[in-house]
C-alpha cells in the first residue's frame, strides 16, 4: 500500500491545498494530511480547527486521514507508515525551499521519498497569508477557500457582518 503524507499548515486550508490533496489521491492509496503544530508558528487556528476544517472540506474523498503532528516530518512518516511525502510547488522560491527541506529529509531518512506536484495555474498566486489578508479588509474570499473555511476565517477576525453578508 503506498501511504503518502501531505503536511503543512494549512492556516487556513485553501483551495490550491485541496487541489493537491485531489491529486495526491491519484498517486497514493491513502494520504495522510499532516497538519503541523509549529510552536515557533502564531498562527490563526489552532491544530485542532484545522483539522476539522480539513475534515469538512475532503468528506467527498476517500482514503483520506487528517491528524496532527509536531516535530520531524520523518518522524511523523515512520510514525504512520507513510513512504512518501507530497509537496506542492507554486513558483520557483517554493522549488528552492522545497528542495532544501526533500534533502535534508533523505539524510534524515533516506527511505522517505519527496514527490513534488506543481500547482494549477489558476492556484499559483494562492496562499493561506494571502486569504488571510484578504479576509482582514473584509474582501471576498469565496473564490480562495471552501464555504465552510470562510466563515470561520470571517469569525476568527470577527468580521461577522460580512460573513454574515455572504449567506
Amino acid at each position: 500500500m503506498k501511504r503518502v503524507i501531505y503536511p503543512g499548515s494549512f492556516d487556513p486550508v485553501t483551495f490550491g491545498h485541496l487541489d493537491i490533496i485531489e491529486r495526491s489521491l491519484n498517486i497514493a492509496d491513502e494520504l495522510i494530511v499532516g497538519v503541523l503544530n509549529n510552536s515557533a508558528k502564531h498562527p490563526l487556528f489552532s491544530v485542532d480547527e484545522r483539522v476539522a476544517m480539513i475534515e469538512e472540506a475532503t468528506r467527498q474523498f476517500s482514503h483520506i486521514k487528517v491528524e496532527a503532528f509536531d516535530g520531524l516530518l520523518v518522524d511523523f512518516a515512520v510514525k504512520t507508515g507513510a513512504n512518501a511525502v507530497v509537496r506542492g510547488l507554486r513558483a520557483i522560491t517554493d522549488f528552492e525551499y522545497e528542495l532544501q527541506m526533500s534533502q535534508t529529509n533523505a539524510v534524515l531518512n533516506p527511505n522517505i521519498e519527496t514527490v513534488f506536484l506543481t500547482s494549477k495555474l489558476q492556484y499559483a498566486y494562492l496562499s493561506s497569508s494571502i486569504v488571510k489578508e484578504v479576509a482582514l479588509v473584509k474582501g471576498d474570499i469565496s473564490k480562495f477557500v471552501p464555504e465552510n473555511v470562510r466563515k470561520r476565517v470571517f469569525e476568527k477576525f470577527n468580521l461577522k457582518e460580512r460573513a454574515d453578508e455572504q449567506d
